[in-house]
């Protein structure tokens, strides 16, 4: 899906910011049409080259799991762009290991917006 979108809108990012309703699921848009702040972090690369961007509020609460952006059937957010596809992004998480959370703790902090 990220190739699909990417064909049609160009370099493509996303941003989880951790509001109610959408806000709670990651929003795709396409690279700079969404602005990033110094309260936002970069969590990583999404399918190659896809920044994934997250509130660093929401990275508090996150910051002790491993993402995967995952798409499932389903209608999102009209302001991401896979709505019109008839699926969504969502994230699926599971706790990080001992071992992941020490390898973590010795990596500078994540770059923020």
């Amino acid at each position: 899906m990220v190739d699909r979108l990417a064909a049609r809108h160009g370099p493509l990012m996303f941003h989880q910011s951790g509001g109610c309703c959408d806000g709670s699921s990651p929003m795709c848009y396409p690279r700079g049409e969404f602005r990033v702040g110094g309260s936002d972090v970069l969590l990583g690369l999404v399918a190659g080259d896809t920044p994934f961007w997250m509130s660093a509020a929401q990275y508090a609460y996150w910051r002790h799991t491993h993402l995967t952006v995952d798409v499932v059937p389903g209608r999102g957010s009209g302001f991401s762009l896979e709505a019109p596809e008839g699926v969504r992004f969502l994230l699926r998480s599971r706790l990080l290991t001992d071992e992941e959370l020490e390898r973590i703790a010795a990596e500078p902090p994540p770059r923020r917006g």
